[in-house]
Order: structure tokens, then sequence, then C-alpha cells
């Protein structure tokens, strides 16, 4: 993708899922448990740590591992990977 893709809200859920909001208004729901297997990704499988430590990093879906704000201890998922998915209606509450 050519443009800048920017992530401007995350809403983790119980279903290891996260609602994506980018700056265009486009809304992606994204599914991370296929990551759970993965060893680097370990610590997300704590249901508790996966939803506090979801957030925003470098302009994109990130889960801040040191609990620091440090861009370089966090695992944050491409934009564009995220851009890609089918974009979804937002639930009302």
């Amino acid at each position: 993708m050519n443009r800048f893709l920017k992530v401007v809200r995350v809403v983790p859920t119980e279903e290891y899922t996260v609602y994506v909001y980018f700056e265009d208004g486009k809304i992606v729901c994204y599914d991370a448990k296929p990551l759970l297997g993965k060893e680097v990704f370990a610590a997300l499988r704590e249901i508790t740590f996966f939803k506090n430590s979801c957030t925003i990093m470098n302009d994109t879906l990130a889960w801040d591992v040191s609990g620091m704000r440090d861009n370089s201890e966090c695992i944050d998922i491409d934009p564009d990977t995220l851009y890609e998915l089918d974009a979804i209606v937002e639930k009302m509450v």
C-alpha cells in the first residue's frame, strides 16, 4: 500500500480479537488467536495481559510488553496487514 495508514483506536475483546479503527474511518476486526501458538507471543495467552497491554504504538495495533511504552519492546502488527482485512460495521452497544 502506498499511503501511510494510522490506527487511532484499538478495542481488545475476551475472544482474543481486537477492533482496529483507522484514521480514514475504516474499522477491522483482527483475530489474534493464531499468534498465541507462537512462543514469541506467549505473553499474550493471558487474557488480562492481552487486553491491558493492547494499545497503539508506532501508529498501529501493538501490545506494550515491557509496560514502559518502549517502541522497541512491543509486539506490533503491520498496519498494511490490518488494513487489508475486510471492513466491518461497528456494533452499537
